[in-house]
């Protein structure tokens, strides 16, 4: 009498797809009005500057008179307004761990 085997469908695994990133764009007009997309968080914010984070780094505006006109959490976009005196990019920092896993890594 033959064997049966019975044959499990491949499974697919249970971890969650990354989400796409959003595209990341920096558009500058007159040194007054800068709109920024893929902005994930805006991490801080006052008159001299913001801070955002964007999949390419953190994001620092420099500038006077700095103001977030509009936010969009659904676009990633974000507005700002004021005299604007530069734009900087630096690594995303996580801490992960104490000094010495950051020492030793």
């Amino acid at each position: 009498m033959p064997e049966k085997v019975s044959e499990k469908p491949n499974q697919l695994s249970a971890q969650p797809l990354p989400a796409p990133a959003k595209p990341h764009t920096v558009t500058l007009e007159n040194r007054q009005s800068l709109v920024v997309t893929g902005v994930s968080r805006v991490l801080s914010c006052d008159e001299s500057g913001a801070l955002l984070q964007t999949p390419l780094g953190n994001l620092t505006v420099g500038g006077q008179q700095v103001q977030v006109s509009e936010l969009s959490v659904h676009t990633g976009e974000v507005r700002i307004a004021g005299k604007i005196e530069y734009l900087q990019y630096s690594e995303n920092r996580q801490s992960s761990g104490g000094f010495f896993s950051r020492l030793f890594h």
